[in-house]
């Protein structure tokens, strides 16, 4: 049996703002946009050169959605984004204003730093050993 982990779904307040971060600032690509009803979309962006997990960014239809936006993991590290070059990758995010909650370091599986998203959503960003 071979499986795998095709989406993960992001609650988002909306959609074309969504879309602007995740391609404009972390340079993700907009993989798909496809129109369900009036107020549903299917909206999926992806890291460039990666071939793994995708997110999938859906507009929270609901109070209770809405009230997670920012916070699906109760303020833990919530994704894991994976470069071949921390530096490079670091520079360009900071020259695109992503939020960097703490200074780089090295750990034992690689170098690491946090950042927050548009809605505040922490990320480990990563360069594996």
């Amino acid at each position: 049996m071979k499986q795998h982990i095709a989406l993960i779904s992001l609650l988002v307040d909306d959609y074309d703002k969504a879309i602007a971060y995740y391609t404009q600032k972390l340079s993700f690509e907009l993989v798909e946009d496809t129109v369900m009803s009036e107020t549903k979309r299917w909206v999926v962006v992806a890291p460039k050169g990666g071939n793994s997990c995708n997110l999938l960014l859906a507009k929270a239809a609901n109070p209770a959605q809405v009230s997670h936006i920012g916070n699906q993991t109760g303020g833990r590290v919530f994704l894991f984004l994976h470069t071949d070059d921390f530096w490079r990758d670091y520079r360009q995010m900071q020259e695109h204003g992503i939020q960097f909650i703490e200074n780089p370091r090295e750990e034992v599986y690689g170098t690491v730093v946090v950042f927050k998203d548009i809605y505040g959503n922490l990320w480990d960003f990563v360069e594996p050993k």
